[in-house]
């Protein structure tokens, strides 16, 4: 019978780090979710929305070979640079590379796994195992087979002690913590976990730009509201040439069924001004950092400060527009 990688399990978010009783805890890595198998010598490296990419990382299909055949591993893609912070820009402009081009960059920017939890080991299914029995395991394999780089073990710990000093690590790139419950299988796309971020940030939907979508510069963001209209939510600051450039191989100009052709946009929150603007598909997914001032509709006043893009994250994956509560 025929192993498939299932569906990633996912997260909620919670607004405390505190560690719930049953409960342990995991640093939140800046980098891709990524599913490993390992089967009679083929690898599969799938992203959180299915898309393969064993391609454009080598190294992880080379460092395959450390691991036990028939298991697979869920974790995190990442790259550090020569400073020991998460390069989440590296690790983004890879997922283009084929090829030479894939070679040489895991030269200049290898990735690791991160790998937090085991699916499989040996032909054995352990999804239906509870989360201290895969954990225990996973470090098992880790200990028995001596992994070395691109394998790298995520950290795990109960203690709150512990989990505070994982939130220090900000500055090197870490965006939180992730709670599992230690009693809990693997339930694949349900959001059993719980996730607590750091940093003020948000995701929208991009869905025009100022510029061009080639060369952009600034974002207009939206959200789907409860009745399935998509909302402007607000935009971001002007765009770095770097940010803009990244950006133009990931946005595809808008078309005719756009759900805002027709409508006009001002320069600024409370201006009148009107801007002109290219519509785009409102298929990426970008997170920016915002602050709390919102008016009554829950749009933001200020600009939103661009953090990254999210071509992994589907619109769905993008919390509702909702009023604040006043």
């Amino acid at each position: 019978m025929t192993w498939n990688l299932p569906e990633p399990m996912l997260t909620v978010a919670v607004d405390r780090p505190d560690v719930p009783a049953g409960w342990a805890a995991e640093p939140k890595w800046d980098g891709f979710r990524a599913l490993l198998s390992v089967e009679t010598g083929g690898v599969v490296l799938r992203s959180r929305r299915g898309t393969e990419m064993a391609a454009s990382f080598p190294e992880i299909v080379a460092g395959a070979a450390q691991l036990p055949d028939a298991t697979a591993l869920d974790g995190e893609l990442v790259v550090w640079d020569a400073t020991g912070r998460l390069a989440f820009e590296q690790l983004q402009n890879r997922l283009a590379r084929r090829g030479a081009g894939a070679a040489r960059a895991a030269g200049e920017w290898p990735a690791h796994f991160v790998a937090f939890d085991l699916l499989r080991l040996s032909g054995t299914d352990t999804t239906g195992w509870p989360y201290r029995r895969r954990r225990a395991t996973l470090e098992s394999v880790f200990a028995a087979r001596r992994l070395v780089a691109p394998w790298t073990l995520c950290p795990s710990a109960t203690d709150p002690q512990t989990v505070g000093e994982w939130l220090a690590w900000a500055s090197v790139g870490m965006e939180g913590v992730v709670f599992k419950r230690l009693d809990d299988v693997y339930r694949p796309s349900v959001r059993g976990w719980r996730k607590y971020k750091v940093h003020e940030t948000s995701e929208a939907i991009v869905g025009a730009v100022t510029g061009s979508p080639t060369a952009p510069g600034t974002l207009l963001l939206a959200r789907y509201d409860d009745e399935g209209r998509f909302q402007y939510v607000g935009r971001t600051t002007t765009l770095a040439r770097q940010a803009g450039a990244a950006l133009a191989g990931l946005l595809v100009a808008g078309r005719h069924e756009h759900p805002w052709m027709g409508w006009s946009f001002s320069a600024g929150w409370g201006s009148r001004e009107q801007r002109d603007v290219a519509l785009v598909e409102p298929q990426l997914v970008v997170e920016v950092g915002v602050d709390v001032a919102r008016d009554a509709s829950g749009r933001w006043r200020h600009p939103a400060r661009w953090h990254r893009a999210w071509p992994d994250l589907s619109p769905a994956d993008v919390p509702r527009l909702t009023a604040p509560p006043y």
